[in-house]
Protein backbone atom coordinates (compact mmCIF):
# COMPACT_ATOMS: atom_id res chain seq x y z
CA UNK A 1 0.00 0.00 0.00
CA UNK A 2 1.41 3.54 -1.18
CA UNK A 3 2.16 5.33 1.88
CA UNK A 4 0.93 9.04 1.92
CA UNK A 5 2.55 12.57 2.10
CA UNK A 6 1.26 13.23 5.01
CA UNK A 7 2.40 10.31 6.70
CA UNK A 8 5.79 11.56 5.20
CA UNK A 9 5.57 15.10 6.59
CA UNK A 10 5.71 15.74 2.98
CA UNK A 11 2.78 18.50 2.78
CA UNK A 12 4.02 21.37 0.98
CA UNK A 13 4.63 24.50 3.03
CA UNK A 14 6.02 22.64 5.97
CA UNK A 15 9.33 22.64 7.10
CA UNK A 16 10.05 18.77 6.87
CA UNK A 17 9.10 19.03 3.30
CA UNK A 18 12.74 20.28 2.45
CA UNK A 19 15.29 17.67 1.87
CA UNK A 20 19.41 18.36 1.16
CA UNK A 21 20.41 18.28 -1.99
CA UNK A 22 23.42 19.21 -4.66
CA UNK A 23 22.67 21.61 -6.76
CA UNK A 24 24.52 22.20 -9.47
CA UNK A 25 24.17 25.88 -10.59
CA UNK A 26 25.82 26.08 -14.08
CA UNK A 27 28.89 24.37 -16.16
CA UNK A 28 31.83 25.57 -14.49
CA UNK A 29 33.86 24.28 -11.71
CA UNK A 30 33.17 23.01 -8.34
CA UNK A 31 32.25 26.33 -7.38
CA UNK A 32 28.95 25.22 -9.41
CA UNK A 33 28.21 22.49 -6.73
CA UNK A 34 25.76 23.90 -3.78
CA UNK A 35 24.39 21.48 -0.74
CA UNK A 36 21.72 23.30 -0.03
CA UNK A 37 18.18 22.80 1.30
CA UNK A 38 15.73 22.20 -1.64
CA UNK A 39 11.70 20.98 -2.01
CA UNK A 40 11.20 17.25 -1.27
CA UNK A 41 9.38 15.54 -5.35
CA UNK A 42 5.79 14.93 -4.65
CA UNK A 43 5.15 11.87 -7.27
CA UNK A 44 3.15 12.52 -10.49
CA UNK A 45 0.85 10.06 -12.21
CA UNK A 46 3.22 6.98 -13.09
CA UNK A 47 5.67 8.24 -10.73
CA UNK A 48 7.69 6.91 -7.41
CA UNK A 49 9.16 8.85 -5.01
CA UNK A 50 12.57 7.45 -3.63
CA UNK A 51 14.66 7.61 -0.66
CA UNK A 52 18.26 7.62 -1.84
CA UNK A 53 20.28 5.14 0.07
CA UNK A 54 23.54 5.49 -2.04
CA UNK A 55 24.47 7.01 -5.60
CA UNK A 56 27.54 6.54 -7.22
CA UNK A 57 29.66 9.01 -9.41
CA UNK A 58 30.71 8.57 -12.24
CA UNK A 59 32.44 10.62 -15.54
CA UNK A 60 29.36 12.04 -16.92
CA UNK A 61 28.50 13.92 -13.36
CA UNK A 62 31.63 15.92 -13.88
CA UNK A 63 31.40 15.90 -18.28
CA UNK A 64 27.80 17.58 -17.25
CA UNK A 65 29.08 20.24 -15.04
CA UNK A 66 32.02 21.14 -16.79
CA UNK A 67 29.94 21.13 -20.28
CA UNK A 68 32.18 18.99 -22.22
CA UNK A 69 29.32 17.49 -24.27
CA UNK A 70 29.09 20.64 -26.54
CA UNK A 71 30.68 20.26 -29.60
CA UNK A 72 33.42 23.39 -28.77
CA UNK A 73 34.94 21.19 -26.43
CA UNK A 74 37.72 19.19 -27.98
CA UNK A 75 40.14 18.30 -25.42
CA UNK A 76 40.13 15.48 -22.77
CA UNK A 77 37.91 16.07 -19.34
CA UNK A 78 40.78 16.12 -17.56
CA UNK A 79 42.48 18.53 -19.20
CA UNK A 80 38.94 21.04 -19.17
CA UNK A 81 38.83 19.92 -15.60
CA UNK A 82 42.13 21.74 -14.77
CA UNK A 83 41.95 24.67 -17.41
CA UNK A 84 39.56 26.56 -15.61
CA UNK A 85 36.21 28.24 -17.40
CA UNK A 86 36.76 30.03 -20.48
CA UNK A 87 34.45 31.11 -22.94
CA UNK A 88 30.26 30.22 -21.66
CA UNK A 89 30.29 26.97 -22.71
CA UNK A 90 26.34 26.17 -24.51
CA UNK A 91 24.56 22.73 -25.21
CA UNK A 92 26.74 21.07 -23.06
CA UNK A 93 24.71 18.27 -21.93
CA UNK A 94 23.67 14.75 -23.16
CA UNK A 95 20.69 16.50 -25.06
CA UNK A 96 21.98 20.05 -26.27
CA UNK A 97 21.14 22.66 -23.53
CA UNK A 98 21.70 21.33 -20.01
CA UNK A 99 18.36 22.55 -17.64
CA UNK A 100 20.13 24.26 -14.76
CA UNK A 101 20.02 24.45 -12.01
CA UNK A 102 19.74 20.81 -11.79
CA UNK A 103 20.07 18.07 -9.16
CA UNK A 104 22.74 15.89 -10.91
CA UNK A 105 23.23 11.81 -9.87
CA UNK A 106 23.23 9.15 -12.36
CA UNK A 107 23.20 6.27 -9.86
CA UNK A 108 20.56 5.50 -7.48
CA UNK A 109 20.39 2.47 -5.07
CA UNK A 110 16.82 3.55 -3.63
CA UNK A 111 13.54 2.93 -0.84
CA UNK A 112 10.45 3.18 -2.70
CA UNK A 113 8.71 5.86 -0.62
CA UNK A 114 5.58 7.44 -2.06
CA UNK A 115 3.42 6.01 -5.22
CA UNK A 116 1.92 8.19 -7.81
CA UNK A 117 -1.78 8.20 -9.33
CA UNK A 118 -2.00 4.86 -11.02
CA UNK A 119 0.87 3.11 -9.59
CA UNK A 120 0.84 -0.37 -7.92
CA UNK A 121 4.35 -1.21 -7.98
CA UNK A 122 6.65 -1.65 -6.37
CA UNK A 123 5.40 -1.22 -2.91
CA UNK A 124 6.52 1.33 -0.74
CA UNK A 125 9.35 -0.13 1.28
CA UNK A 126 11.16 -1.72 -1.81
CA UNK A 127 14.53 -1.71 -2.24
CA UNK A 128 15.43 -0.53 -5.73
CA UNK A 129 17.88 0.44 -9.01
CA UNK A 130 16.76 3.40 -11.60
CA UNK A 131 17.91 2.75 -14.82
CA UNK A 132 19.25 5.89 -15.41
CA UNK A 133 18.93 6.02 -19.09
CA UNK A 134 15.25 6.30 -20.25
CA UNK A 135 13.91 5.64 -23.56
CA UNK A 136 10.71 8.35 -23.43
CA UNK A 137 9.52 7.18 -27.34
CA UNK A 138 10.18 3.56 -26.62
CA UNK A 139 12.36 1.35 -27.37
CA UNK A 140 12.06 1.30 -31.33
CA UNK A 141 13.04 5.13 -31.09
CA UNK A 142 16.71 5.82 -29.76
CA UNK A 143 15.39 9.30 -28.59
CA UNK A 144 16.42 8.90 -24.44
CA UNK A 145 16.71 11.25 -21.61
CA UNK A 146 19.36 10.79 -18.58
CA UNK A 147 18.77 11.10 -15.00
CA UNK A 148 20.73 13.38 -13.43
CA UNK A 149 22.30 15.09 -16.93
CA UNK A 150 18.64 15.62 -18.41
CA UNK A 151 16.42 16.01 -15.31
CA UNK A 152 17.08 15.63 -11.39
CA UNK A 153 19.21 12.98 -9.92
CA UNK A 154 20.28 11.06 -6.77
CA UNK A 155 22.62 13.76 -5.21
CA UNK A 156 19.87 14.02 -3.08
CA UNK A 157 17.76 12.50 -0.04
CA UNK A 158 15.19 11.92 -2.04
CA UNK A 159 14.39 11.69 -5.96
CA UNK A 160 11.09 11.27 -8.02
CA UNK A 161 10.98 9.52 -11.39
CA UNK A 162 8.96 7.29 -13.51
CA UNK A 163 7.60 3.96 -11.63
CA UNK A 164 8.74 2.14 -14.97
CA UNK A 165 12.07 2.59 -14.22
CA UNK A 166 12.33 1.18 -11.20
CA UNK A 167 13.72 -2.62 -10.24
CA UNK A 168 13.62 -4.22 -7.29
CA UNK A 169 16.43 -6.23 -6.85
CA UNK A 170 16.88 -8.89 -4.23
CA UNK A 171 20.70 -10.18 -3.29
CA UNK A 172 22.70 -9.77 0.13
CA UNK A 173 24.94 -6.60 -1.21
CA UNK A 174 25.02 -3.45 0.43
CA UNK A 175 23.07 -0.38 -0.74
CA UNK A 176 26.61 1.53 -1.60
CA UNK A 177 27.49 -1.66 -3.11
CA UNK A 178 24.54 -1.47 -5.38
CA UNK A 179 24.93 1.91 -5.91
CA UNK A 180 28.25 1.27 -8.18
CA UNK A 181 26.08 -0.58 -10.93
CA UNK A 182 23.62 1.37 -13.04
CA UNK A 183 25.55 3.89 -15.10
CA UNK A 184 28.79 1.82 -15.50
CA UNK A 185 27.46 -1.55 -15.56
CA UNK A 186 24.55 -0.88 -17.76
CA UNK A 187 26.67 0.71 -19.97
CA UNK A 188 29.23 -1.59 -20.46
CA UNK A 189 26.23 -4.66 -20.97
CA UNK A 190 25.05 -1.92 -23.55
CA UNK A 191 27.94 -2.30 -25.42
CA UNK A 192 28.61 -5.99 -25.21
CA UNK A 193 25.04 -6.38 -26.32
CA UNK A 194 25.05 -4.27 -29.73
CA UNK A 195 28.85 -6.06 -30.49
CA UNK A 196 27.06 -9.53 -29.85
CA UNK A 197 29.92 -10.53 -27.74
CA UNK A 198 30.17 -14.36 -26.99
CA UNK A 199 32.46 -17.43 -26.39
CA UNK A 200 34.66 -17.17 -29.99
CA UNK A 201 35.36 -13.39 -29.58
CA UNK A 202 38.28 -11.67 -28.45
CA UNK A 203 37.65 -8.43 -26.89
CA UNK A 204 39.89 -5.72 -25.79
CA UNK A 205 39.13 -3.33 -23.60
CA UNK A 206 40.48 0.29 -22.82
CA UNK A 207 40.67 2.31 -19.65
CA UNK A 208 39.89 -1.19 -18.18
CA UNK A 209 40.49 0.03 -14.34
CA UNK A 210 37.78 2.60 -14.67
CA UNK A 211 34.10 2.25 -13.79
CA UNK A 212 32.79 1.40 -17.28
CA UNK A 213 36.23 -0.84 -18.44
CA UNK A 214 36.28 -2.89 -15.03
CA UNK A 215 32.88 -3.41 -15.80
CA UNK A 216 33.36 -4.73 -19.41
CA UNK A 217 35.59 -6.89 -18.01
CA UNK A 218 33.59 -8.80 -15.98
CA UNK A 219 30.66 -8.84 -18.27
CA UNK A 220 32.62 -10.22 -21.18
CA UNK A 221 34.19 -13.02 -19.54
CA UNK A 222 30.52 -13.47 -17.69
CA UNK A 223 29.89 -14.05 -21.75
CA UNK A 224 32.68 -16.44 -22.07
CA UNK A 225 34.76 -14.47 -24.57
CA UNK A 226 38.44 -13.58 -24.07
CA UNK A 227 39.56 -10.58 -22.46
CA UNK A 228 43.03 -8.51 -23.30
CA UNK A 229 42.76 -5.04 -21.21
CA UNK A 230 44.45 -2.24 -21.12
CA UNK A 231 45.22 -0.73 -18.01
CA UNK A 232 47.81 1.61 -15.87
CA UNK A 233 50.89 0.05 -14.51
CA UNK A 234 49.67 0.31 -10.57
CA UNK A 235 46.39 -1.76 -11.49
CA UNK A 236 47.39 -4.26 -13.90
CA UNK A 237 47.00 -6.77 -11.00
CA UNK A 238 43.70 -5.65 -9.72
CA UNK A 239 42.14 -6.09 -13.49
CA UNK A 240 43.72 -9.48 -13.88
CA UNK A 241 42.39 -10.49 -10.69
CA UNK A 242 38.70 -9.46 -12.84
CA UNK A 243 39.02 -12.18 -14.70
CA UNK A 244 40.97 -10.45 -18.14
CA UNK A 245 43.39 -13.27 -19.69
CA UNK A 246 45.73 -10.59 -20.37
CA UNK A 247 46.69 -7.25 -19.28
CA UNK A 248 48.78 -4.53 -20.92
CA UNK A 249 50.31 -1.48 -19.09
CA UNK A 250 48.60 1.89 -20.71
CA UNK A 251 51.61 3.31 -22.76
CA UNK A 252 52.56 0.14 -24.61
CA UNK A 253 52.98 -0.33 -28.24
CA UNK A 254 49.50 -1.69 -29.08
CA UNK A 255 50.48 -2.97 -32.61
CA UNK A 256 53.37 -4.45 -31.63
CA UNK A 257 51.86 -5.98 -28.42
CA UNK A 258 47.96 -6.94 -30.69
CA UNK A 259 48.64 -7.51 -33.62
CA UNK A 260 48.07 -10.19 -35.45
CA UNK A 261 45.90 -11.27 -31.64
CA UNK A 262 43.24 -11.82 -33.24
CA UNK A 263 40.97 -8.92 -31.82
CA UNK A 264 37.03 -9.33 -33.07
CA UNK A 265 35.95 -6.65 -30.94
CA UNK A 266 37.15 -3.53 -29.20
CA UNK A 267 35.32 -1.79 -26.59
CA UNK A 268 36.80 1.17 -26.18
CA UNK A 269 35.97 4.69 -24.17
CA UNK A 270 39.12 6.41 -24.32
CA UNK A 271 39.74 7.34 -27.87
CA UNK A 272 42.12 9.53 -28.39
CA UNK A 273 45.57 9.72 -30.25
CA UNK A 274 45.19 5.69 -29.63
CA UNK A 275 42.16 5.15 -31.44
CA UNK A 276 43.47 5.13 -34.87
CA UNK A 277 45.84 2.01 -33.77
CA UNK A 278 42.78 -0.15 -32.15
CA UNK A 279 41.45 0.19 -35.57
CA UNK A 280 44.31 -1.50 -37.01
CA UNK A 281 44.60 -4.36 -34.97
CA UNK A 282 40.93 -5.36 -34.98
CA UNK A 283 40.61 -8.20 -37.22
CA UNK A 284 38.32 -8.13 -40.33
CA UNK A 285 34.99 -8.09 -40.44
CA UNK A 286 35.41 -6.78 -36.37
CA UNK A 287 32.95 -4.39 -34.11
CA UNK A 288 34.40 -1.41 -32.53
CA UNK A 289 32.39 0.22 -29.58
CA UNK A 290 32.55 3.16 -27.22
CA UNK A 291 30.16 5.14 -25.05
CA UNK A 292 32.79 7.93 -24.09
CA UNK A 293 36.41 9.65 -25.34
CA UNK A 294 38.19 9.85 -21.63
CA UNK A 295 41.59 11.04 -23.41
CA UNK A 296 39.62 12.91 -26.23
CA UNK A 297 37.01 13.39 -28.13
CA UNK A 298 38.68 14.56 -31.36
CA UNK A 299 40.17 11.09 -33.22
CA UNK A 300 42.06 10.45 -36.40
CA UNK A 301 40.36 7.80 -38.51
CA UNK A 302 41.85 6.38 -41.77
CA UNK A 303 39.10 5.44 -43.49
CA UNK A 304 40.91 2.53 -45.37
CA UNK A 305 41.15 0.62 -42.07
CA UNK A 306 36.94 1.11 -42.06
CA UNK A 307 36.18 -0.10 -45.59
CA UNK A 308 38.82 -2.49 -46.68
CA UNK A 309 38.25 -4.38 -43.75
CA UNK A 310 34.64 -4.20 -43.23
CA UNK A 311 35.22 -3.07 -39.58
CA UNK A 312 31.99 -2.00 -37.57
CA UNK A 313 31.74 1.37 -35.63
CA UNK A 314 29.13 1.33 -33.13
CA UNK A 315 27.94 4.38 -30.73
CA UNK A 316 26.43 3.46 -27.96
CA UNK A 317 24.39 5.83 -25.45
CA UNK A 318 20.52 4.43 -25.63
CA UNK A 319 20.13 1.45 -23.82
CA UNK A 320 18.74 -1.31 -25.42
CA UNK A 321 15.73 -3.01 -23.27
CA UNK A 322 17.16 -6.44 -22.40
CA UNK A 323 19.87 -4.50 -20.76
CA UNK A 324 19.05 -3.46 -17.30
CA UNK A 325 16.65 -6.60 -16.53
CA UNK A 326 20.07 -8.58 -17.61
CA UNK A 327 22.53 -6.72 -15.16
CA UNK A 328 19.47 -7.12 -11.99
CA UNK A 329 19.67 -10.85 -13.46
CA UNK A 330 23.40 -10.85 -13.12
CA UNK A 331 23.43 -9.41 -9.40
CA UNK A 332 21.09 -11.57 -8.34
CA UNK A 333 22.18 -14.65 -9.68
CA UNK A 334 25.57 -13.77 -7.82
CA UNK A 335 27.78 -13.59 -11.55
CA UNK A 336 29.11 -10.05 -11.27
CA UNK A 337 30.38 -8.43 -8.04
CA UNK A 338 31.10 -4.74 -7.46
CA UNK A 339 33.81 -2.63 -6.36
CA UNK A 340 33.47 0.11 -3.77
CA UNK A 341 36.89 2.47 -3.88
CA UNK A 342 35.32 5.04 -1.22
CA UNK A 343 32.23 6.09 0.05
CA UNK A 344 31.42 9.95 0.76
CA UNK A 345 28.94 11.91 2.91
CA UNK A 346 26.80 13.76 0.14
CA UNK A 347 27.88 17.35 1.15
CA UNK A 348 31.34 16.20 0.25
CA UNK A 349 31.08 15.79 -3.28
CA UNK A 350 33.49 17.85 -4.49
CA UNK A 351 36.19 16.06 -2.41
CA UNK A 352 34.52 13.10 -3.84
CA UNK A 353 34.89 14.61 -7.36
CA UNK A 354 37.98 15.67 -7.18
CA UNK A 355 39.29 12.73 -6.05
CA UNK A 356 37.83 10.79 -8.37
CA UNK A 357 39.21 12.95 -11.45
CA UNK A 358 42.76 11.89 -10.09
CA UNK A 359 42.01 8.36 -11.02
CA UNK A 360 43.93 6.48 -7.97
CA UNK A 361 40.87 4.58 -7.21
CA UNK A 362 40.31 1.43 -7.92
CA UNK A 363 36.87 0.62 -8.20
CA UNK A 364 33.65 2.68 -7.63
CA UNK A 365 33.01 6.21 -5.54
CA UNK A 366 29.27 6.66 -3.77
CA UNK A 367 27.73 9.43 -1.70
CA UNK A 368 25.49 8.73 1.09
CA UNK A 369 22.76 11.05 1.82
CA UNK A 370 22.18 11.90 5.14
CA UNK A 371 19.18 9.72 7.02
Amino acid sequence: MAISCNQLSLSRGSRESLMKAVVTTGHGGYEKLEYRDVPIPIPGPGEVVLKVLAAGVNNTDVNTRLGWYSSSVQSGTNRLSTAGEGSPIEKGGWNSTTPFPLIQGTDCCGEVVLLGAGVTGPKAGTRVLVRPCMRVKGFSSPENIWMGSDFDGAFAQYLRVPAREVFEVCCEWSSIELATLPCAYGTAENMLERTGVGTSDHVLVTGASGGVGSAVVQLAKRRGARVTAVAGDTKTGSVRNLGADTVIPRGSDLCAELGGAGITVAIDNVAGENFGTILKIIARGGRYASSGAIAGPMVTLDMRDLYLRDLNLIGCTAWDEQVFPNLIGYIERGEIRPLVAQTFDLQEIAIAQQKFMQKRHFGNFVLIPPP
